[in-house]
């Protein structure tokens, strides 16, 4: 990614993901070149920049005031499904960032979203033997591939029709019209470009949310700091806005350590090679496809001193950081292939963060001590926490 990163800089294309993508391909996906830059560049003007995010700022706080008034309304002692109700938080709020209102169907998307991850994630044996039509039948994939291809587009021309003047389309068409396009955009490429954005907005933020409240609820001396300065610093305001997020530094570091332990996607996303090269001594053909292991890379002892440990003061020198340029902390990737959406993502994890941690204490269910949370990580294209987390909310500021 460093040396090497034009040479790294496409995907590879397996026979399910060519599936999933018949009728147009997508920002993640796309091979380098003409439509992978210009999907890149319309996602970062329209949604991904540091201005256009910050215009989104009112559906953050008006999303995460509804999570705050929805778990607070909850019967006392009756448990929260806190790993829920943060996916239904950053899906509403990615959503409203694109079509400017919350997707009728967005329940459906989370589900269809979650066997889609499945189906391009790992092992695949359909991959493998894509010819064999023996193999086809036994595992069903391309069967199942075809029909959650067919159900995700269409959620997305729900939500185009549900919107078709708002954000998403007004960018795609009007950009059309006004020219300037290396490669014209299908109805099908749209589609694609939506889908990737509702995706990557959905499921990265809420999987580091869910385990940063892991982390916290295992680690409570960490969480009593965090919440010490949100309060000693917020002194009884009703509510956490965006611009008390700056003064938080003890919870950002949380979220760093977040990530280096519990990267969303650990293997970020497959690369291949453009034209044979070698690296580090290896001779690597072209076509082949390259895995980057940020999960490991996050908990190698050469760079991190304890990397088992979840302790957030390990970042308080402040040289380290997420943005592609130190290697050995790579969650969102490097290169021209890094997240576009870093900015999104980290303003909406932020907040939420923020917020559920400023106006409640939380308590294990069932008598479970910090230790004995379930931390077993989930098998996938992204990691989530195996089992959801529950847990028990007080209210310590009423909003």
């Amino acid at each position: 990614m460093r040396a090497h990163d034009v040479a790294f800089a496409t995907r590879p294309s397996s026979p399910t993901i060519r599936i999933m993508m018949q009728e147009g391909q997508g920002l993640v996906f796309a091979p380098y070149g003409d439509l992978w830059r210009q999907l890149r560049r319309i996602s970062v003007l329209e949604l991904l920049s540091a201005r256009r995010v910050q215009s989104f700022r009112h559906v953050r706080e008006e999303e995460v005031a509804r999570l705050v008034a929805d778990v607070a309304a909850t019967s006392p002692g009756q448990a929260v499904n806190v790993s829920h109700r943060i996916a239904v938080l950053i899906a509403d709020s990615a959503v409203r960032a694109m079509i400017g209102d919350r997707f009728s169907k967005r329940d459906e998307f989370l589900v269809s979203l979650e066997e889609g991850l499945k189906l391009v994630s790992g092992f695949n044996l359909s991959d493998l033997f894509p010819s064999s039509k023996l193999v086809n039948f036994f595992t069903g994939t391309a069967r199942r591939a075809h029909a959650n291809h067919r159900k995700n587009f269409e959620l997305m021309d729900c939500a185009i029709k549900q919107h078709e003047e708002q954000r998403a389309m007004a960018a795609a068409n009007g950009i059309q019209k006004d020219g300037g396009l290396d490669v014209p955009l299908t109805m099908g490429i749209i589609k694609a470009l939506i889908l990737d954005l509702f995706s990557a907005g959905s499921e990265t933020s809420a999987t580091t949310l869910q385990w940063a409240m892991a982390e916290l609820m295992r680690n409570p001396e960490v969480m009593k700091k965090a919440q010490a300065e949100l309060r000693g610093t917020l002194n009884g305001k009703p509510k956490v806005t965006e611009d008390d997020l700056a003064q938080m530094k003890y919870m950002k570091l949380i979220i760093k350590e977040t990530l280096r332990l519990h990267p969303a996607a650990p293997l970020l996303l497959p690369r291949e090679a453009r034209e044979s090269c070698k690296v580090l001594g290896y001779d690597v053909p072209k076509g082949t496809t390259v895995l980057v292991n940020a999960w490991a890379i996050g908990r190698d002892p050469r760079y991190w001193d304890d990397p088992e440990d979840f302790k957030p003061e390990r970042f308080e020198c402040g040289t380290i950081d997420f943005k592609g340029l130190d290697f050995e902390f790579i969650p969102f990737g490097a290169g021209r292939r890094i997240c576009p959406g870093m900015v999104f993502a980290q303003s909406n994890i932020e907040l939420a963060l923020a917020a559920l941690l400023y106006h409640f204490d939380w308590e294990l269910t069932d008598g479970l001590k910090p230790s004995d949370l379930d931390m077993t990580e989930d098998v996938g294209l992204t990691v989530r926490k195996k089992s959801d987390l529950l847990l028990h909310p007080i209210i310590r500021v009423p909003l």
